[in-house]
C-alpha cells in the first residue's frame, strides 16, 4: 500500500465518551506527527460547545458536524454515553453524508453505532470483553454480547481489532492504541514508522504483543 498523503482523522467527542477510548488513538497520532507532520488529527461534535466526557475530563472540539471537515476516518469512542448515541439520529446522518472513501472507525461500544446503523450487518466487528461490575451482574450485560443483540446479523468477533475494509473496529478500552496504529498501517505506513512510534511511546512490548490480533474481513464481490 502506498502511503497517503496528509492522512487525517476525526475523533468523535460527545457527553460521557470514555477518555482513553479517544485519547489513546488521538495520542498515538500525536507522537507520529513528530516523525511526519503531515498527519492530522482533530476533535468532531455535534457544536463547538465545551464537551464533558466520562470522569469530568472536557474537552473543546476542533469542528461541528455542519463544517464537515475532511478527513481519511472518523473515529467514535465508546463510553456510557453511548448509551444515547447508539440512537443519535443527527449522529446517523452525519455518518450517512461522509465520503465512501471515509474509514469508519470505533473503539469499545461505540461499534454499538455502527450496529445500530445496520453498517455491521453480515460483518464481523468487536467490542469490550471485559465486564466492569455493574456489567457482569444480573442487571447487566457485556458490551461485546450487548453489540450481538444491537445487530444480530453482525458476526461477532473476539479479535482486538477486526478490519472489513471499510469499518474497522476495536475492542476494549486500551485497545484505542492499536486502533491508532492500524490507521497508520492503513495510511500507508510501513512496520518500521509504526513500531518507532511505538518506541516513542514506550509502547513497544505491549506493541509487539498486540500488533498480530487482528480479523481482517474481505466482503465477496456483487
Amino acid at each position: 500500500m502506498s502511503k497517503k498523503q496528509g492522512f487525517r482523522v476525526g475523533v468523535y467527542v460527545f457527553k460521557d465518551a470514555e477518555v482513553v477510548d479517544y485519547a489513546a488513538p488521538y495520542g498515538v497520532f500525536s507522537v507520529a506527527r513528530r516523525l511526519d507532520p503531515e498527519l492530522d488529527v482533530f476533535l468532531v461534535a455535534d457544536s463547538l460547545r465545551p464537551v464533558q466526557t466520562q470522569a469530568g475530563l472536557t474537552v473543546h472540539p476542533n469542528y461541528s458536524f455542519n463544517e464537515m471537515p475532511d478527513m481519511d476516518a472518523f473515529l467514535i469512542p465508546g463510553g456510557f454515553g453511548t448509551r444515547q448515541e447508539t440512537y443519535n439520529k443527527r449522529l446517523h446522518q452525519y455518518i450517512w453524508s461522509l465520503p465512501e472513501t471515509t474509514l469508519l472507525t470505533s473503539v469499545c461500544t461505540g461499534s454499538w453505532i455502527y450496529g445500530q446503523m445496520g453498517l455491521l450487518d453480515g460483518l464481523p466487528a468487536t467490542s469490550r470483553k471485559e465486564p466492569d461490575r455493574l456489567e457482569a451482574s444480573e442487571m447487566g450485560k457485556v458490551p461485546i454480547d450487548r453489540l450481538a443483540e444491537i445487530a444480530p446479523a453482525c458476526i461477532i468477533s473476539r479479535a482486538r481489532i477486526v478490519d472489513t475494509g471499510r469499518i474497522i473496529t476495536g475492542a476494549g478500552i486500551a485497545s484505542g492504541m492499536e486502533i491508532g496504529f492500524h490507521l497508520l498501517r492503513r495510511a500507508g505506513y510501513d512496520e518500521g514508522f509504526i513500531s518507532d512510534v511505538a518506541r516513542v511511546m514506550e509502547y513497544s512490548e505491549a506493541y509487539n504483543v498486540y500488533k498480530d490480533d487482528i480479523e481482517y474481513f474481505k466482503q465477496a464481490a456483487k
